[in-house]
């Protein structure tokens, strides 16, 4: 093995201990001291790695490898530092800690590539502070919407705030962006956050893609009355209607056994939220994803129709917002050639896999091709102090992300 498996292991320790939550947690904010303490820890590696860095006006950390030919397009890979506020040790992480290991072991082989490299940890992948996500990888190629940095958080601390207090200033945000043609391709090693590697008891799986996202916020409205002299049939009840939508979604999500299609209601509001008042309005979010976009697109149709229908049987109105809507992206062929490759010289045998949640990739993907890797974690569980990739894994990865950096530098 070409990579430092003892030293990768090592920082992983010392960044766990950054935003440490029990034993075994991570809460590290986008935007935070926190985060900011995690980049100042990263950056000293990458210097190690020879590497020179910055924080752009987006708030994301950028290691550049200068190579012998700099205006050739760069080749990057990365992933976030950031976490979610009731996270794990590796989710974002493993791809910056491995990427870093891979420019490290590069500079001790003398590795001097023509093409550039760049390591980055994007700011606020995870989006749960203000409720919008990818939002670095989105910045640097000039795709912010109208409103992201006036978002607030929970504190109402708004981006732009906390950009500043980051060291940031917005009104350069222009500074940072990439020029079109500039990056030559992006590369993201990740902990898979779902089960199927651990269930094959394979440690490495080639993503084909990534699922398309459509984020929905629907909203019912009945007729409040007292739970007690209503009679049931009589009842304009939006929490019932609710409830008979979330098990239409996971009938239409699960009605061809073995598709990758997956549907979730995971938060929802009652209005007035007294236990002898019936429900009068209530607002729930649904999360539809897909890798086929036809597909998604005739379950979106089936559910709305589900909506209208469960709607018209209680006497109820409704209104839906779409929040977010992003088509599936795959991954280039040739790259996930030579991750195969890299992993059959390693005598693994690593299945191909989609990727349910996105990642920053999704981004990048507009920008340049893009690969990706996944890291088997145990029992498919992530966004959880549970979540766990053992060093080995993680060591395997890294290995295979050093072939495929080489392979491509070496084209």
């Amino acid at each position: 093995m070409k990579i430092n498996s003892n030293r990768l292991q090592q920082h992983f320790e010392a960044m766990s201990e950054i935003g440490k939550l029990g034993e075994t947690g991570t809460c590290r904010p986008a935007h935070s001291a926190l985060e900011k303490q995690a980049f100042h820890l990263a950056s000293s590696w990458m210097h190690d790695a020879g590497m020179t860095t910055r924080i752009d006006h987006f708030g994301n950390l950028i290691g550049r490898l200068q190579g012998k030919k700099a205006e050739l397009p760069v080749l990057m890979m990365g992933s976030h530092l950031d976490s979610q506020p009731y996270g794990g040790r590796f989710d974002g992480v493993a791809g910056v800690l491995c990427a870093i290991e891979v420019a490290m072991t590069m500079k001790e082989n003398g590795i001097i590539p023509d093409r550039s490299v760049e390591i980055i940890s994007f700011a606020d992948e995870e989006g749960w502070r203000f409720n919008k996500g990818l939002f670095g990888s989105k910045g640097i190629l000039g795709k912010l919407e109208d409103g992201d940095v006036e978002r607030k958080d929970k504190d109402g601390i708004s981006r732009a705030e906390a950009l500043k207090d980051f060291g940031c200033d917005i009104t350069k945000f222009k500074e940072s962006e990439y020029k079109e043609g500039s990056i030559f391709c992006f590369l993201e090693l990740h902990i898979e956050q779902g089960p199927v590697l651990d269930l094959a008891k394979k440690p490495i799986g080639i993503v084909t893609g990534i699922s398309g996202p459509l984020w929905l916020t629907v909203t019912l409205k009945g007729l409040a009355g007292h739970t007690g002299s209503v009679p049931m049939p009589l009842r304009n009840d939006a929490l019932l209607g609710a409830a008979e939508i979330v098990v239409a979604l996971n009938k239409i999500a699960t009605q061809v056994p073995g598709d990758p299609t997956v549907g979730t209601v995971a938060t929802m509001n009652v209005f007035p939220a007294s236990r002898n008042i019936i429900a009068e309005q209530v607002e729930f979010t649904v999360d539809l994803r897909d890798i086929d976009l036809e597909r998604r697109n005739k379950y979106e149709k089936q559910l709305m129709d589900s909506i209208q229908n469960t709607c018209s049987k209680h006497g109820l109105t409704f209104t839906v917002r779409e929040d977010t809507n992003s088509e599936p992206r795959y991954c280039a062929n040739w790259i996930k050639d030579i991750i195969r490759t890299n992993c059959e010289k390693l005598s693994l045998d690593a299945p191909e896999l989609m990727s349910g949640p996105f990642h920053d990739a999704l981004t990048m993907s507009y920008a340049c091709d893009y690969g990706m890797i996944f890291i088997r974690c145990k029992d498919g569980i992530s966004h959880n102090p549970l979540e766990y990739s053992s060093y080995q894994d993680l060591a395997l990865g890294a290995e295979v992300l050093y072939g495929t950096v080489s392979d491509i530098l070496s084209k």
